[in-house]
């Protein structure tokens, strides 16, 4: 699977929604500023928190749209894989197929060859 195809799709997609429901996507996107404001808990925190729940109910589109945000704030492929060790330990066999999956997105937006440190 292509992650960067995954995610120009997903957001062609998203994009046709939004301008049929602007008000809800406004909205969306309001909540979405606000809670990863830095607070008490850093932006990249935060985004670790929704790659888990993004593994937890297996929404490859919420683990495209999270790696990425790790990607962005500078995640180290170590920190990563540390939180998906967690996220698999937490959600037995299934969390980990998934945390697999936001490995191999993390290493293709990152540039290199799936399965290699980047």
């Amino acid at each position: 699977m292509s992650w960067s195809e995954f995610m120009k799709d997903t957001v062609g997609r998203l994009d046709v929604m939004q301008t049929e429901t602007p008000e809800t996507f406004a909205g969306f996107n309001q909540m979405g500023r606000a809670a990863k404001a830095n607070g008490a808990l850093d932006e990249k925190t935060k985004e670790l928190i929704a790659l888990g729940i993004a593994i937890a109910t297996r929404c490859d589109s919420c683990i495209a749209f999270h790696v990425k945000s790790l990607v962005r704030l500078k995640t180290s492929r170590e920190e990563l894989c540390e939180a998906l060790a967690m996220i698999a330990y937490m959600g037995g066999g299934p969390s980990v197929a998934f945390s697999a999956k936001a490995l191999e997105a993390y290493d293709e937006f990152m540039g290199g060859p799936v399965g290699t440190s980047v």
